[in-house]
């Protein structure tokens, strides 16, 4: 008598109509290498996924990058790819009990020879170090493959016993040629996309499609389904036209992107870009951190320490105009506020640049914390308490405002001891100070002695 897989006979049925019915940027999931696009830095012929692919020894691997740039898509065409059941478990619901059937499962189907088990799981910075850790021994002993995503640096969010186990791939967000590739390809495909329709597309529409999506190809075939649909039934049976002005009523205000990773790249970019002198650059970063709802105190902040650090005495301005902005931004708050940001971060890019002042005390503290304690001579310590003319405390300092040039020379501390910290440079106010200094300690007369 032969027995009947219902449950496999129902479960086709069912993924069958699930899939017709499947939203388009689902129904449009490559199901090869060959149809999947982007990420050709390590997809590409040659590049590393392909050669672990080609010589048929995956290991497990952490997809780390945006939303909509093809994680998910990607591990379901690698386990079809080598012929491995999918698995899918998504972190934020999923519980150690979960992850100890589906190992049971692999291992059961692996040592009865009904092939290799692949494990994807979503949002995998969402487990925590418990559920990281029941992964370790069957992901090493490759009882099965993880293929772990997440929009979070793993770096922070993923224990290091998983990461030393796993292979590290980096998505990149997808150009605006690939997403235009992957419209185009949508309203031409009748099995899976909207060709049985009839789309024609004007120009400029998927170019801006795809600009505003900001590589999330998702965000992007969720567009072009509202909008096509919405208008097949205006239509009702005619060919639809999505043009320009379709195409921006069919896609949501373009929704910024940022995360705990996203704040720190952000503000060192900024940064960056004020110490290169880049003022184009440098009002760009501002406006993503402002867009992004970064917290203006932090903005401000990171301005006043790159006038401090990076611009200095150069233009000592510059300080004054950050620790201006900083103290407007919390007093007027948005939208205003970004004007004042935008005022000092652009001063402080323009500024000539020095960082004589940073390194000073950079090497200064250096020294303190490891060379030997330098002490306070007699002349300079202080004189104004009871009792301290009987400890010579203050007696001999000369006071500099004696001499009609404000300056009288003396040791301010131990000459075998002394070392040359502050070393203006030939630039902005810097070169004023730096000739001021030189003629006060090398040219002035020895009479001021």
């Amino acid at each position: 008598m032969c027995a009947f897989d219902d449950k496999s006979l129902f479960s086709s049925v069912e993924e069958s109509k699930i899939a017709a019915n499947a939203p388009l940027a689902v129904r449009m999931r490559p199901r090869t290498l060959d149809e999947f696009v982007g990420q050709r830095h390590f997809l590409a012929p040659g590049k590393l996924l392909r050669r672990m692919l080609d010589a048929g020894h995956l290991t497990s691997v952490i997809f780390y990058g945006p939303p909509g740039v093809g994680k998910t898509s990607l591990a379901r065409v690698i386990a079809a790819s080598t012929k491995s059941h999918f698995q899918y478990l998504s972190a934020p619901s999923a519980s150690v009990k979960d992850i100890r059937e589906i190992i049971k499962a692999a291992t059961d189907r692996l040592v009865t020879g009904r092939g290799k088990s692949v494990l994807f799981i979503d949002e995998i910075h969402r487990f925590n170090r418990g559920q990281q850790d029941v992964l370790l021994d069957d992901v090493e002993n490759g009882v099965l493959t993880l293929i772990g995503a997440t929009t979070e640096n793993p770096f922070f969010s993923i224990n290091s016993p998983l990461l030393s186990r796993s292979t590290l791939f980096s998505f990149e967000g997808l150009s605006e040629e690939d997403i235009v590739e992957l419209l185009r390809l949508a309203v031409s495909d009748e099995e899976r996309g909207l060709g049985k329709i009839g789309v024609d597309v004007s120009d400029g529409a998927f170019e801006f499609l795809a600009g505003v999506c900001d590589g999330d190809a998702r965000r992007g075939l969720m567009a072009l389904e509202v909008g096509v649909l919405s208008q097949a039934k205006q239509v009702k049976g005619g060919r639809v036209c999505f043009d320009l002005e379709l195409a921006k009523e069919s896609i949501q205000r373009k929704s910024i992107q940022y995360t705990d990773d996203t704040h720190y790249d952000l503000a060192s970019a900024l940064q960056k870009s004020m110490r290169g002198s880049d003022p184009d650059a440098t009002v760009y970063w501002l406006g993503r951190m402002i867009a992004g709802g970064e917290d203006l105190r932090f903005i401000a902040r990171r301005i006043a320490v790159c006038a401090a650090e990076d611009v200095g005495n150069a233009d000592p301005m510059a300080l004054v105009v950050a620790a201006s902005a900083l103290q407007i931004s919390e007093f007027v708050g948005l939208p205003e506020a970004q004007l004042a940001l935008s005022q000092a971060a652009l001063y402080v890019a323009c500024a000539p640049k020095s960082n004589a002042c940073a390194k000073a005390i950079w090497e200064a503290v250096s020294d303190v914390n490891t060379g030997r304690t330098i002490a306070v001579a007699a002349h300079l310590r202080d004189g104004h308490y009871a009792g301290a003319k009987e400890l010579g405390a203050g007696e001999g300092y000369k006071y500099p405002h004696n001499s009609p040039r404000g300056f009288l020379r003396q040791d301010y501390i131990d000459p075998d001891s002394r070392k040359k910290y502050y070393r203006p440079k030939e630039i902005g106010r810097e070169k004023l100070i730096k000739q001021y200094l030189q003629k006060l300690w090398d040219e002035i007369d020895c009479s001021d002695k």
